[in-house]
């Protein structure tokens, strides 16, 4: 891996050492679940699109015993119809390859055999510690019911702690996620992602949000710029993601098809 890329990667995971959690204060009053779901609804809107919206990603990833990875794709969503497409463009042996979302489902295209796969929300985007939902619009307020966990302080931020458990018969990645959100701005800071069982599969950090314009929406469109993904099953391994650029200008009627995925990786 190129210097620069590996002085990126360094960086991203000192994030976790400088990013330290205090305690919640036993004087902050509790939020209510109406104002919990506002918050939830608010990370819902800020992130969705009334438009189309295309991002240009890059993705490092560190696994034990192996050398770590650099990716690109280009992400495409169209949230009024639920759509999302995430095509790999580099490396030259990830080139094709892609995820295309389809009445809620997830299938998976290798190019080297002409064939489609159907994957769940858990399924590792292309070998990193990322998901679909890393790239996607969010649904947490109709997904999930939230409880209070407390006030405290993430770094320099002021932030909330709920934990959110997945409403019956809604399928997610997780049952059970817990977020930090800055009561400043709204926005996510830390999340966490445990199993049914309670085991904590995965904590992400996001150090950058960033926002444009979206003249569809009459608002800014918020993003995440860049998500640091640390596996907690196996320590070793870790994800940087990283949005380059994003457009928000429209896309082709009928791309997100699998006719439209194929037809970019021949």
């Amino acid at each position: 891996m190129p210097n620069a890329k590996r002085l990126l990667l360094a960086a991203s995971l000192a994030v976790l050492s400088s990013i330290v959690s205090v305690p919640a204060r036993a004087d902050g009053a509790p939020l209510s679940v109406p104002k919990m779901v506002d918050l939830l609804r608010g990370i819902d809107d800020r992130i969705r699109s009334a438009g189309d919206y295309q991002a240009l990603v890059y993705l490092e990833s560190r696994e034990r015993d192996r050398p770590d990875t650099a990716q690109e794709a280009l992400v495409y969503r169209r949230d009024t119809n639920n759509e999302l497409m995430i095509l790999f463009t580099k490396p030259k042996s990830s080139a094709g390859t892609g995820y295309l979302r389809i009445d809620n489902n997830l299938w998976y295209y290798d190019p080297t055999v002409g064939k489609w796969d159907r994957r769940t929300d858990r399924e590792r985007i292309s070998g990193t510690d990322s998901r679909r939902e890393d790239f996607d619009h969010s649904d947490l307020a109709h997904q999930y019911d939230p409880a209070y966990v407390g006030e405290g302080k993430l770094g320099v931020y002021k932030v909330w702690h709920i934990r959110l458990t997945a409403k019956p018969g809604v399928d997610v990645a997780y049952p059970i996620v817990e977020f930090w959100i800055d009561e400043a701005t709204g926005n996510d800071l830390k999340r966490q992602d445990f199993a049914l069982s309670g085991r904590l599969m995965r904590t992400s950090y996001v150090p950058k949000w960033e926002k444009l314009y979206s003249a569809s929406k009459g608002a800014d469109l918020w993003y995440r710029e860049q998500i640091n993904i640390y596996d907690e099953i196996d320590k070793s391994n870790s994800t940087v993601v990283v949005i380059k650029s994003v457009d928000l200008d429209p896309l082709p009627e009928n791309m997100f098809t699998k006719a439209w995925l194929e037809s970019k990786s021949r």
